[in-house]
């Protein structure tokens, strides 16, 4: 027995007055008998200036252990961010039930193969997109630490449904298959190699893989994420990428940027394919476990800049899904099938 969310008719969808501010709900939206406790919270902020009839852009954000949806919008202040460009905001809520810490489970066999927690949030993306006046062309996802890792798997397994990724202080795809793995990969990288868990992500025949450009953020003292976990990431995604078209150009990367801030400075890589940059690796020297220009009253904020969510939504903005295909109408096939049978 499923109950399910209830579907808005899109005229009603219209007619319905858009709530701003932070809007809360639940979720999944289909829930197995007996799975009630396994519901989990989300908040949707919606700026002021947004309209029904506007199509505008949603960044998925994904919080780390001991965390929650208010603390994140708080510390990484992406809220206001969103009332100067305009875009919603999606904060998915770990239940203390499915984790004492609010982890995502990412190292979890069901999750790391897209299903589980992952299938969870992108039913959630899809419930929500539905629903709000959202441009389906401009979805993004970004995490930081066990929302990073949530998010290397969502690329990696639901790539159809984002335009781009951020990943900030999190660990590579299948970087480990139990919590004492996944804390061991944490702490000096995972042991498995980057280019097969990528090659083992390629060969599933599914519409919903696709390559994701990806920014990845880390800081260069993190204590619990090695650094070394931003240099896997990246490797995984190019060799993602290549698997997924064998035939675009090579990759390039550009020549590294020392760039400085107000707080701290950062080396910042960019990796094309042709003339198209996909990847962009930012490394803030300095910066332990935490996101940087955030709000330091909270846990794993730090206010030295730069500012991480500018320079998420710098760098996810640029890009647009392209749209889908659509199959040719009834009528165009009951128009050309006498054609179409002679050949």
């Amino acid at each position: 027995m499923r109950a399910a969310l209830p579907r808005l008719a899109s005229w009603r969808a219209l007619r319905t007055p858009l709530t701003p501010g932070w809007v809360p709900g639940r979720f999944p939206a289909a829930l197995r008998a007996g799975a009630l406790r396994r519901q989990r919270d989300y908040f949707l902020y919606i700026p002021v200036t947004v309209g029904r009839r506007d199509r505008v852009p949603l960044l998925v954000m994904l919080h780390g252990c001991s965390q929650d949806a208010r603390s994140l919008a708080q510390g990484s202040r992406m809220n206001e961010l969103a009332d100067e460009h305009r875009f919603l905001v999606l904060y998915p809520q770990q239940s203390l039930h499915a984790n004492a810490l609010r982890c995502w489970n990412w190292f979890e066999a069901r999750t790391a193969r897209g299903a589980g927690e992952a299938a969870a949030i992108a039913a959630l993306v899809h419930e929500v997109t539905r629903r709000y006046p959202i441009d389906r062309s401009r979805i993004y996802v970004a995490g930081i630490s066990a929302g990073g890792a949530m998010t290397a798997i969502l690329a990696l397994c639901h790539g159809a449904l984002f335009a781009a990724c951020a990943i900030v202080a999190g660990v590579m795809y299948r970087a480990a298959d139990s919590a004492l793995a996944g804390a061991r990969a944490m702490r000096s990288g995972a042991l498995v190699s980057p280019e097969s868990m990528a090659d083992e992500a390629a060969r599933r025949l599914s519409r919903k893989v696709r390559f994701v450009p990806a920014l990845v953020v880390h800081g260069t003292n993190d204590s619990v994420v090695h650094p070394r976990n931003a240099e896997q990431i990246v490797r995984q995604l190019q060799r993602f990428a290549e698997v997924l078209d064998p035939a675009a150009a090579p990759w390039t990367g550009t020549t590294e940027q020392h760039i400085s801030s107000a707080g701290r400075s950062y080396r910042q890589r960019d990796y094309l394919r042709g003339d198209q940059l996909l990847l962009r690796s930012t490394l803030i020297e300095g910066l332990g476990h935490a996101w940087s220009g955030g709000d330091a009253r909270l846990h794993f904020n730090d206010s030295a800049h730069p500012d991480a969510s500018r320079l998420i939504w710098d760098f996810v903005s640029r890009f647009r899904r392209p749209a889908a295909r659509r199959a040719p109408p009834l009528r165009f096939w009951l128009r050309n099938l006498g054609r179409l049978l002679r050949g």
